[in-house]
């Protein structure tokens, strides 16, 4: 099993409950394996390349909610979720994840 590494750098917040509800939702999601922050990064460690759609889902809302880089999104493209993850261009986070 592959171990990937999410970046969620400069997050900012509008207030503190806004901050628990970001660690809360990461805390919520099985296909994190744990976290931990330097300076103003945070570091997620993802199980697998092979996440299950909703695990996917997740991350995109997490991702656009805080806005953090949603191009490193894309290594968890394949053959099963191609369909709905990149060839739905019309989609919130296409262009945020794959570009125009």
């Amino acid at each position: 099993m592959s171990e990937n590494i999410l970046i969620c750098k400069g997050v900012e917040f509008c207030s503190l409950k806004d901050e628990d509800a970001f660690f809360e939702w990461i805390k919520k999601l099985s296909c994190i394996d744990k976290f931990h922050g330097r300076g103003d990064e945070l570091y997620l460690y993802i199980s697998s390349n092979a996440l299950n759609d909703e695990d996917l889902m997740e991350l995109l809302a997490l991702f656009y909610r805080y806005k953090v880089n949603m191009k490193q999104l894309k290594i968890f493209l394949n053959k099963k979720n191609e369909k709905w993850f990149y060839e739905d261009v019309k989609a919130y986070w296409h262009k945020k994840v794959f570009g125009a």
